[in-house]
């Protein structure tokens, strides 16, 4: 483990913010369950009692304490006198449903969310999204069907709840401005450069840098969704339209797995639908983007990528629908049958509610039985557990550590406080690797308390790296206190506040997870992904290299905000440490015109002759805009070891004045002069204004 340092961040400000959101929040023990009950032959059995059913969590008896039966499928001509549900604009009030959890308020009405996730889809696909519903609304929504509406742009919007006036419907889905959003929306080849097209469109300078990493957001956004609709006891199925969610490179597990939990306590199922209908890829590309370049093109590079990163997409959609209990529709042109298949997938059930007698809020996993006491030849439908819930503030000290540790171990991660991740490798030894770790907060998202004339919190670092087989190999556990003078804190609040570990491994597979807590409002996050060390010893042919770390900032030691390690030998010994400052890697890939972009990385075993008993290697980066050079670095040429016998370290600098706000592609080329071997490294990075 080397040296650990919390550094106030100024790669990027923060463009925009959030808007501020009032949350309340109670705790009950109240559990809701959706049970279907049918026959032998297939049929809703509609006339069981409370007295019929018996409930039981991690195997202790249960009293059941709400009973309700949801009647799908009566004739028209039998419910002429129920009353209609209201058109309620929800946009107005902010909420959706009913006031009081557990309460019924929509009886035998089948409830149907449709969710537009305008940042996952272009215009075009945000048109055949919109005339997909607005088919279903005019041809198939039944009588039974009672609709509420959704949108997700730079933030989710509640524009109508749940209703069964068709014009109501139909006049706040044609009202949708498309196109809003559509700049958010990941092009098929945005995690790879080989594959980008000849486009124009430009980046919108007021995304905060956070926003760019957005399929957290996406997925936050879907869980907050499904707590808005927990009050309501009623079965939900939640259509989500969008063109597939794009991955970003170091992805967050965490998020995926925290939607699906809260969806499945709040009884939501999710339907996802690709907005992008059946798509039938040329080779070089349709009308749509512009055609690929190089060999890619003739060696099917860009074809299978192009197919790759769309199964990509759609993966995640599987996974919301697979693990809700619905259903994704994809390849489909007909996009209303995304919602009628919801709509038929709800059949009558029953609403069966206790209140568990088990009062620990420790986040663990409660298996939940439902059985018919006599009729056992009936086949029930039911969600087989939940995660109960967890608080970790107001805790004792001693409460608080036990709470971390426990939670790094839970199925169901807390997602309250929003945080990137990079990780990166070098190499120490043949079959040694120091694998640093960055983490980026949000500077606003942490509450300061004021002492005297500094403010300051505690934020709390816990993480460990498990193997393949699931064998904890590394942990880290840090408590870093954070003080920060007047003008340090103007930085703090309107920039980032970026945590850094390390880990010593061999090459291999592995798994990271990281929980942040900041002390003041004892709000948690969570990180976790997969990455890989590769093996840095290759055949002489080869350039053996370390990841590139792309920054613009080196930081004193002295400037840290916190430090968890003063060990000067570690110090000394880490890579990114040069004479008594740091470079703090970009998390984010986000930079301003008025920086210089820094790229580092190292070179291993260079090729040396008799003639040449020193190494000989050059550097240089490379700006890519729309396939077409930008800008390029002036070489370095670097005929010197460095600190580690046969490490090779390259820094290369560029100002980025010259280049407009946008998307680019930078590559760092490393040649060996001496063996005329060559190899590059790319990324993507965005330059704000």
């Amino acid at each position: 483990m080397h040296c650990r340092w919390l550094f106030v961040s100024l790669t990027v400000l923060l463009a925009a913010q959030e808007p501020s959101v009032v949350k309340f929040s109670t705790t009950t023990r109240l559990v809701i369950l959706d049970v279907t009950v049918k026959d032998r032959s297939g049929k809703p059995v509609e006339d069981l009692k409370p007295e019929d059913f018996a409930i039981s969590e991690d195997g202790k008896v249960q009293k059941i304490a709400i009973f309700e039966f949801q009647r799908l499928g009566i004739p028209e001509a039998a419910v002429a006198a129920r009353p209609r549900a209201s058109a309620r604009v929800g946009a107005q009030r902010g909420q959706i449903g009913a006031r009081l959890r557990g309460q019924v308020q929509y009886q035998d009405r089948r409830l149907i969310v449709l969710y537009f996730d305008f940042s996952a889809m272009p215009p075009e696909d945000q048109t055949r999204a919109q005339r997909g519903a607005l088919k279903f609304v005019d041809e198939k929504m039944t009588h039974d069907d009672l609709i509420a509406v959704m949108v997700y742009g730079a933030r989710l919007r509640i524009e109508q709840d749940f209703t069964d006036d068709r014009d109501r419907l139909k006049s706040v889905i044609r009202a949708f401005r498309i196109g809003e959003a559509s700049d958010l929306a990941a092009d098929l080849a945005a995690g790879d450069p080989d594959l980008a097209a000849d486009s124009g469109a430009a980046f919108q300078a007021d995304d905060a840098e956070f926003h760019i990493f957005n399929t957290d957001r996406k997925l936050a956004a879907l869980e907050n969704a499904t707590r808005m609709l927990a009050a309501l006891p009623e079965k939900k199925a939640l259509v989500y339209f969008s063109s597939g969610i794009g991955k970003t490179g170091i992805e967050n597990i965490s998020q995926l797995r925290a939607a699906v939990n809260a969806a499945v306590r709040a009884n939501v199922a999710f339907y996802p639908v690709d907005a992008g209908g059946l798509v039938a890829m040329a080779p070089g590309g349709d009308a749509s983007r512009g055609a690929p370049k190089g060999a890619a093109l003739f060696s099917g590079k860009t074809q299978f990528g192009l197919m790759d990163s769309l199964r990509a997409q759609q993966q995640t959609l599987y996974t919301l629908a697979a693990d809700t209990g619905g259903k994704a529709m994809l390849d489909s042109n007909d996009l209303s049958e995304g919602i009628t298949q919801a709509q038929k997938a709800m059949e009558s059930y029953y609403i069966l509610g206790y209140y568990s007698t088990n009062p620990a809020e420790d986040g663990r996993f409660r298996r939940t039985q439902v059985r018919l006491r006599d009729r056992q030849s009936y086949r029930l439908d039911y969600r087989a557990g939940y995660f109960a819930a967890k608080r970790f503030d107001k805790m004792t000290s001693t409460d608080k550590e036990r709470q971390l540790e426990d939670a790094l171990m839970l199925g169901d991660p807390m997602n309250e406080l929003p945080i990137a991740l990079e990780v990166n490798s070098f190499r120490l030894a043949p079959e040694r690797y120091f694998v640093p770790v960055a983490l980026k907060i949000p500077g606003s998202q942490v509450p300061l308390a004021r002492k005297g004339a500094e403010e300051h919190t505690v934020l709390d670092f816990i993480g460990q790296v498990r193997d393949q087989r699931g064998s904890l190999v590394a942990t880290v556990r840090d408590a870093i206190r954070v003080r920060l003078d007047e003008e340090v804190l103007a930085r703090q609040k309107r920039g980032h506040l970026q945590y850094d570990t390390g880990f010593t491994l061999a090459a291999g597979e592995y798994r990271l997870k990281f929980l942040v807590r900041e002390n003041q409002s004892g709000r948690v996050g969570t990180f976790e992904t997969a990455f890989r060390v590769p093996e840095s010893w290759p055949e002489r042919e080869w350039i053996s290299m370390s990841s590139v770390v792309w920054s613009a900032q080196r930081e004193t030691l002295a400037a840290a905000a916190g430090r968890a390690d003063g060990n000067q030998k570690r110090m000394a010994a880490h890579p990114l440490v040069r004479d008594g400052a740091k470079l703090i890697p970009s998390v984010t890939r986000v930079f301003r015109r008025t920086q210089s972009l820094i790229a580092y990385a190292e070179m291993y075993q260079p090729s040396v002759s008799s003639d040449h008993p020193k190494p000989s290697v050059a550097a240089a980066v490379t700006v890519y805009r729309d396939r077409q050079l930008v800008i390029e670095s002036e070489p370095l040429v670097v005929q010197e070891y460095g600190r580690q016998r046969g490490t090779v370290p390259l820094e290369v600098r560029m100002r980025l004045g010259d280049l407009l706000p946008g998307r680019y592609v930078v590559q760092f080329s490393v040649f060996d002069r001496i063996a005329r071997t060559f190899a590059q490294r790319r990324a993507n990075i965005v330059v704000l204004p």
